[in-house]
């Protein structure tokens, strides 16, 4: 054995000795890659027979736009159809000028869209002011600087005001991949229930008719379907499928030692104050538990006119946002002692923003029995949006709303008419 001091033998002198150990051990080497080794080429670990090392795949990432205004179920179900077909979701949100420029005014401005698309938990990352239509430079920054291999769209087509299709190069690009369209809700639809609203109470002052939200429920919207004009005001038939809320679901239940916070409401027309109070509820617990009152619940307390969304609609938009573990489907509007220990909650909060803060006034408050057992809180909610907020905006701006929905219902009636079977989903 050679001393600390010997020499060290020669470049040629290892490599020969390397290649008599390998022949004497019986081994036999590929011609390959003993002759890259013998050339210069290193031998080390992870080297594979081309003599490449093995790098760490890259996430195949894939991008989808939107407006996202007034979003909604059918919205989150396509970005998670969209996360499906890759390892990671962008999400471009169109501005406010595009908006008006292609499709008329929004409803929600961008910040709140922006807090929306973020809650959404198939999303990984925002680009905010994202354009309309995919051109040719916007294209480039998706690849070169977000890295992006496919951009993904449903299947309903996405038209610009001259005509032309919305996805054009990505489609010539062979960058382009489509999902299916959630069935039964589109924002003009919903915008479509809201302006009804308007309708009916400018036609009756009781509340003696069958609810706004019964018509909806059950796809009926007899102006449209009867041939009338209707306002674009067609109602879609939504269609609850237990797979669906598989879908949305976590999967996940509470650990043993885990502190649950419970949080309840209507959630109707699902928007950034809603996501903003359950993120904050989320942060004083381990997991959040969030209770959907019934379509008969909501109605009795807040009028014949709510919900505009049912109660299946609203409790998928309340799962696909990321700070809600878990959702009591039909919650119960007063919290029971039972209710308290069949769900083993720590702490059950409500936000200082809500349709109805009266309920401390109350003789049959609802939290009676939490506040008893001091396991409730008030929570100082960070933006001033409630669901009427939302309703008034629409009245506010009735007639650019009432225009808007009339030139999306054109395309509306068109695809519906043209649909056919799409698989997937």
């Amino acid at each position: 054995m050679a001393g600390p001091d010997a020499p060290a033998p020669s470049e040629p002198q290892s490599k020969a000795k390397l290649l008599a150990a390998l022949l004497v051990g019986g081994v036999v080497v590929g011609a390959s890659l003993l002759g890259l080794y013998l050339n210069g080429a290193p031998l080390g670990i992870g080297a594979g027979l081309g003599g490449r090392r093995r790098g760490k795949k890259r996430p195949v990432r894939v991008y989808m736009d939107g407006c996202f205004d007034m979003m909604h179920y059918g919205h989150c179900n396509a970005l998670r159809q969209a996360r499906a077909l890759g390892d990671q979701l962008v999400v471009g949100v169109v501005s406010d000028a595009e908006i008006v420029v292609n499709k008329g005014p929004p409803v929600t401005p961008l910040k709140e869209r922006m807090i929306m698309v973020n809650a959404v938990k198939w999303v990984d990352e925002v680009i905010p002011d994202a354009p309309y239509a995919i051109t040719e430079e916007f294209m480039k920054k998706l690849f070169d600087e977000y890295h992006i291999d496919y951009i993904i769209h449903g299947d309903d087509p996405c038209v610009l005001p001259d005509g032309t299709d919305a996805y054009a190069l990505a489609k010539k690009a062979g960058k382009y991949k489509q999902i299916k369209r959630t069935e039964g809700v589109s924002s003009t639809d919903i915008v479509g229930r809201m302006l009804l609203c308007v309708r009916e109470r400018a036609i009756s002052d009781t509340q003696n008719h069958s609810t706004l939200q019964r018509q909806f429920s059950h796809g009926r919207s007899p102006k449209v379907e009867d041939g009338g004009s209707g306002a674009g005001t067609r109602v879609s038939h939504f269609l609850p499928t237990s797979r669906r809320i598989v879908q949305f679901s976590n999967g996940v239940s509470p650990g043993p030692d885990a502190r649950i916070i419970y949080i309840d409401g209507a959630f109707d027309l699902f928007h950034a104050g809603h996501v903003e109070i359950l993120r904050v509820a989320r942060g004083l617990g381990d997991f959040l538990l969030v209770g959907i009152h019934t379509d008969q619940t909501v109605s009795a307390k807040r009028g014949a006119h709510r919900p505009i969304m049912n109660l299946h609609e609203r409790s998928l938009s309340v799962l696909a946002c990321r700070y809600v573990d878990e959702v009591i489907i039909g919650a119960p509007w007063e919290v029971s002692r039972d209710m308290i220990t069949t769900f083993d909650i720590s702490l059950v909060v409500h936000g200082t923003i809500a349709e109805n803060n009266d309920f401390q006034k109350d003789e049959g408050n609802p939290y009676a029995v939490p506040i008893s057992m001091g396991i409730f809180k008030v929570l100082e909610s960070p933006l001033d949006i409630t669901t009427t907020t939302i309703i008034r905006r629409i009245v506010a701006n009735h007639e650019a709303f009432l225009q808007r929905n009339e030139k999306k219902a054109a395309s509306e009636k068109r695809y519906y008419e043209d649909k056919t079977y799409v698989t997937g989903d």
